[in-house]
């Protein structure tokens, strides 16, 4: 019986200590899963909420340009211009009537293209271009002296007034223009050629037996002797 009994109370003893390591598992296990959740909670408290937006594909629409065709301009080269040869014609400028005597000196002539066309000072340029072709020059038929004007005479002017005039193909004279002037204004030397070169007849310049209009240089001068 003793011994009996000695099991029996062994057994009692391994079940309440059996019993009592459950209940400390079961005790950590409780508090294992508070912590967890504890933690679980902090963590949602404390760290922002991510979101995470899906990945669209951004498409560029790529646009064609249609560009204007290659334009190809032909240059004409330029015509080939025969320089005109001013006509010098030597006039006295004592008074006389339209008949008077005059003496013609054709001298040496020249003509630079680089320089500009003079500026206008009495009369005006006409419609015939500054340079036209042409193989004959005009030449004066009907020459009229330029009358003295009263004022210069008594003053004692003298000089040359070079006068430029349009020749037209009926051989009349169209616009005058002075190059160089000797007295401008009214009632002037410059006047006075003007009106006496407006007076005067040519056989007009020719270009291929054709009659063409251009324009001539004159020298028109004022002399007391």
């Amino acid at each position: 019986m003793d011994e009996k009994d000695n099991r029996i109370t062994k057994m009692k003893a391994n079940i309440d200590i059996i019993s009592d390591w459950k209940d400390d598992v079961e005790s950590y296990y409780e508090k294992a899963v508070s912590l967890a959740l504890l933690l679980i909670l902090f963590t949602f408290i404390v760290f922002p909420k991510i979101e995470v937006k899906p990945y669209k594909k951004e498409i560029k629409e790529m646009k064609t340009i249609d560009l204007p065709p290659e334009i190809r301009q032909k240059i004409k080269p330029p015509e080939e211009v025969k320089p005109i040869i001013p006509l010098t014609v030597e006039i006295s400028g004592d008074a006389g009537d339209e008949d008077a005597e005059v003496v013609e000196t054709i001298g040496e002539t020249s003509l630079d293209l680089t320089k500009p066309p003079p500026p206008m000072e009495e009369g005006g340029y006409g419609k015939t271009p500054k340079f036209v072709i042409h193989d004959e020059n005009p030449i004066p038929i009907k020459k009229v002296p330029p009358k003295y004007p009263a004022f210069a005479k008594e003053s004692g002017i003298e000089g040359t007034v070079i006068i430029e005039a349009e020749v037209f193909k009926d051989g009349s004279v169209g616009a005058v223009v002075v190059v160089k002037s000797l007295q401008s204004g009214p009632g002037g030397l410059d006047a006075a050629a003007i009106e006496a070169v407006k007076k005067w007849k040519f056989i007009p310049a020719k270009n291929n037996n054709q009659p063409v209009a251009v324009w001539v240089r004159l020298p028109i001068t004022f002399s007391l002797d």
